[in-house]
């Protein structure tokens, strides 16, 4: 049997991606003492690594495909193909930033000013690249973690991920520059990408969790509404394309059937009440597939 060699990632990313899985399908089981998880489907064989070592790994074939951030493909350098952006991060629906950063009182407020200075990161050439598109000069040292705490005693300057920018307020940081915007992607070893089975298998695999990536935070909703009163419901309803609209058994009643995001519900349903909307019921989505 042909099998798919995956690449999970372990680390901030781990909960994230297992929940994905669940919601696009596939359950997978991992064991606090094994780097081996299971999933419910024969035709792929899961390996949990790293999110910093898994583009390396599928360059090598020692994986097919694995997901991790656009971020540490080029930090790698790579020679894998990205087939496609997987939005999520650890917290939320979105992109993350590498961002440089400083102490909320230092003297520093453009790239110029890093001329001579300190810069600790754990994306050196990422940032080294940086520092070369702006024509500055300065020391790039590794850091292994718990960046934001090394200025301005060790550096005088990080280049630190962020998704919303709490952690770095939370540690009195300023965000001088974005160094680097990246989104989880989906890659593959060029030569099994080149396999028709495999990538085919990883094609089918992407549409699935990019629909439970676009289902995550939108709701379906169904209501009940008489004809006469039908213009109304539409004007405070909002849709993915066109609400669906079918007849009841009672010709002078329709039931209308549309996809909005979570978070309007709040905002439309007592409109939708005033507007004669009867029988509504909001439901949850597990992938859309556009």
């Amino acid at each position: 049997m042909s099998r798919l060699k995956l690449g999970i990632p372990k680390g901030s990313l781990q909960d994230a991606t297992l929940e994905l899985f669940s919601r696009a399908g596939w359950k997978i089981t991992v064991s606090s003492r094994s780097y081996v998880p299971s999933i419910d489907d024969e035709e792929i064989e899961c390996l949990m690594v790293r999110a910093q070592e898994m583009a390396r790994y599928v360059e090598t074939g020692a994986l097919d495909a694995g997901i991790t951030g656009h971020d540490w493909v080029v930090e790698t350098g790579a020679a894998v193909e990205e087939l496609a952006e997987l939005v999520y991060a650890k917290q939320r629906l979105a992109r993350v930033r590498w961002v440089l950063a400083v102490p909320e009182d230092s003297p520093i407020r453009e790239p110029r000013d890093l001329a001579g200075k300190v810069i600790a990161t754990e994306v050196v050439r990422i940032t080294e690249s940086y520092l070369a598109r702006h024509g500055v000069t300065s020391r790039v040292e590794f850091s292994w973690g718990a960046t934001e705490v090394k200025v301005p005693q060790l550096a005088d300057a990080i280049v630190e991920v962020t998704e919303t920018g709490s952690s770095l307020r939370a540690n009195r940081l300023r965000i001088v520059d974005t160094v680097l915007e990246s989104a989880t992607v989906f890659i593959m070893n060029r030569q099994a990408a080149a396999d028709a089975w495999k990538r085919e298998k990883a094609e089918n695999l992407i549409l699935m969790l990019q629909g439970a990536i676009a289902a995550a935070s939108k709701v379906g909703l169904l209501l009940n509404v008489r004809r006469d009163d039908l213009a109304g419901v539409l004007e405070v309803l909002p849709a993915l394309k066109k609400p669906t609209i079918s007849t009841l058994s009672d010709p002078e009643w329709v039931a209308v059937n549309t996809i909005i995001e979570e978070a309007v519900v709040r905002q439309i349903l007592p409109k939708l009440k005033a507007a004669k909307a009867q029988g509504i019921v909001e439901y949850p989505l597990n992938k859309i597939v556009l």
